[in-house]
């Protein structure tokens, strides 16, 4: 069971009154950031939303934020989809200390399947001309590096057997601003699905960087 902290406290009590206020369609998560990114929800009211709980890690758009990729700026009202595809409106909202550090998140989900499929005069109110957000609500990091690792093959375009070095170059960057490598041990993984070594990886790691050049093993 995680504990939480005196300064999360007060989110926690938030969390509970606005999935109070808005039923048990509405999860609202509490991630705590100093805790390892494998188990960074500290609270969460409605978790069968996302088929989350305590304990359970961040999303792609967190591992981001911790990882630098994105400013850190608020999110609101984006559209997103569990991955048994119920729509979600989200909104994130991050959490900074006194050196305007981000430390944390609270983060709202409210799934909205039911009123879109009901009625198309509910667009307006269901997010609809949202831009689509995709976030992976996954219960464990293996799922998310997963997710993180199909992510980037889409946008490669063809599968491991048919990368060219550059190519492999290019994933492993597109890994790498995802937050793919402060996942632990993701670097093993992506090292066996790319058929390379741990040597090539760091090289190709480093020429996404830098732009040199290394040799494949």
């Amino acid at each position: 069971m995680e504990t939480i902290s005196q300064e999360f406290e007060l989110f926690a009590e938030l969390a509970k009154g606005i999935a109070a206020q808005f039923g048990d369609r509405c999860e609202v998560v509490i991630h705590d950031w100093s805790k390892p990114f494998e188990s960074t929800i500290v609270a969460i009211e409605n978790g069968h939303v996302t088929g989350r709980k305590v304990g359970d890690p961040s999303t792609n758009l967190g591992l981001e934020i911790m990882r630098g990729t994105t400013d850190g700026d608020n999110r609101h009202n984006y559209i997103t989809q569990t991955s048994d595809g119920r729509v979600l409106r989200s909104s994130s909202i991050y959490v900074k200390n006194k050196s305007n550090q981000i430390i944390g998140a609270v983060c709202i989900n409210l799934d909205v399947t039911d009123l879109i499929m009901a009625e198309k005069t509910l667009q307006s109110l269901t997010g609809s001309g949202l831009t689509p957000v995709r976030e992976s609500f996954a219960s464990n990091v293996n799922e998310l590096l997963d997710t993180l690792v199909m992510d980037a093959q889409e946008a490669i375009g063809k599968p491991p057997a048919l990368m060219t070095k550059e190519d492999k170059i290019r994933m492993i960057q597109l890994l790498d601003q995802k937050g793919a490598f402060l996942i632990k041990k993701s670097g093993e993984r992506i090292c066996q699905y790319l058929g390379i070594s741990k040597f090539t990886l760091y090289n190709y790691l480093e020429e996404s960087k830098t732009g040199g050049a290394g040799d494949e093993r």
